[in-house]
């Protein structure tokens, strides 16, 4: 059926439903939508009560539903419910005491106090020696972590590592592997856009729930729970993620495990329909280097940047068409300020809206063009490691383009990069 006939008759059920002020009503105005007519020509109807109409849409409708019960029958056994302990000191407080060295009406000082506090997330089994993935923020700081299966099985757990630049974290449990069935992992590079993803988890403490929807984006860069750093190649997706999803697997229709979801983007804390999952393909080099118990290296190259929009290009007099990423700070004694990379050096106010002006423009790595930022990380992250040299294409300020050679270190520690306020 054509949009205008759909629209039409839509509108018919609407004004039905509004006349006759039954609630069920537009359940029944809006089924021939829904059955039959959907897919009827608009040129020559067919009737709503068509028999074969409604058996193909009920049989496609069935086998979507099946194919969904499959893939949560089939995965459930493999999501764990994580509960953690963490511990937090409270500011140090002073009670009112009578007859002190500190006055008859004084305060005594005493010392900070411990709390705990309890949070939730998830996970899923890794493989059949007991290793759950989750995310870093789930387990970050954690005293204790239990880990419960959908069958009621609950077990202490341990971390054996975490990745807070990535958001992934690798813990223990101790089950036989008879018991432990690890869920089988896709490809991430080859999602698109409008694919199905389906998420596992505890949303808001409601253990082992499911949600669907589409692969809404890939290519996604987002910034890492605790860590300065960004996560490059993020997958978004409108499927459900709350609270307590966090650390659970996104599903493709294979019921492979194509993301792990760490973020939703919402102004009131609950799902806005935008959630983020880090690609599996990067849980695949950063797993199996946790489980050795060693620290995961990136190269860094040591900057603060963003993406050359049309407007910094004409003030800044670059050749037009130029695309790329505008250098706004180099990390003192960075791999980028040992080579002369050169930040801004000057910002230009335009209707409220300030503009760093002045900087270096990277417009290609090892020969590859760069159109925005997020191709920079990108390419860091996957194809260079500490050690590694690379070679920048430059336009310097005064519009003249240069190669230089970059050597790349390990990053440093967050806290230490904390410190000289400065970002990659």
């Amino acid at each position: 059926m054509k949009r205008s006939t759909i629209l039409l008759t839509l509108g018919i059920a609407i004004v039905l439903f509004i006349a006759f002020g039954v609630v069920f009503a537009g359940g029944v105005a809006l089924a021939p939508v829904i059955t039959g007519q959907a897919h009827a020509d608009a040129t020559s109807p067919q009737p709503a009560t068509n028999p074969a109409a409604l058996t193909g849409d009920v049989n496609v409708l069935a086998a979507y539903e099946a194919a969904l019960t499959e893939i949560h029958d089939t995965a459930l056994p493999s999501v764990v419910k994580i509960t953690v302990t963490v511990k937090k000191q409270t500011p140090a407080m002073s009670t009112p005491q009578f007859g002190t060295p500190f006055g008859p009406f004084g305060f005594a000082p005493q010392q900070p106090r411990e709390q705990f506090a309890r949070g939730e997330g998830s996970g899923f089994v890794w493989d059949t020696k007991g290793r759950i993935v989750t995310n870093n923020h789930v387990v970050e700081n954690a005293t204790d972590v239990t880990v419960e299966f959908a069958d009621g099985t609950t077990v202490p757990a341990k971390v054996l590592g975490t990745d807070p630049d990535a958001d992934l974290a690798v813990i223990q449990v101790d089950l036989p592997a008879d018991r432990l069935k690890p869920l089988p992992l896709g490809d991430s590079d080859a999602l698109k856009p409008g694919q199905l993803a389906i998420a596992l988890g505890n949303p808001f403490g409601q253990e082992f729930s499911m949600t669907s929807g589409i692969i809404s984006a890939v290519g996604r860069t987002i910034k890492s729970g605790t860590s300065p750093f960004s996560i490059p190649e993020v997958i978004q997706t409108d499927a459900a993620i709350n609270p307590g999803n966090s650390g659970g697997p996104l599903l493709n229709r294979n019921g492979e495990v194509v993301g792990i979801n760490t973020m939703i983007l919402s102004k009131s804390g609950s799902s806005s329909g935008i959630g983020f999952a880090v690609p599996i393909n990067t849980a695949k080099k950063v797993v199996p280097t946790l489980i050795r118990g060693e620290k995961v290296q990136r190269a860094w190259l040591g900057i603060t940047g963003s993406t050359l929009t049309t407007d910094v290009a004409q003030y800044m007099k670059v050749p037009e068409g130029t695309k790329g990423v505008l250098v706004i700070n180099v990390a003192h004694d960075s791999p980028a300020d040992k080579a002369g990379l050169r930040g801004s050096d000057k910002v230009l106010k335009v209707a409220g809206t300030e503009y760093p002006l002045g900087g270096d423009v990277i417009t290609a790595i090892d020969g590859q063009s760069l159109t925005q930022m997020d191709d920079l990380i990108a390419y860091l992250m996957d194809n260079t490691e500490p050690g590694d040299t690379v070679k920048l294409t430059v336009i310097r300020a005064s519009g003249k383009e240069e190669t230089i050679k970059v050597k790349l270190t390990a990053r440093p520690d967050p806290e230490d990069l904390m410190q000289q306020q400065q970002q990659p």
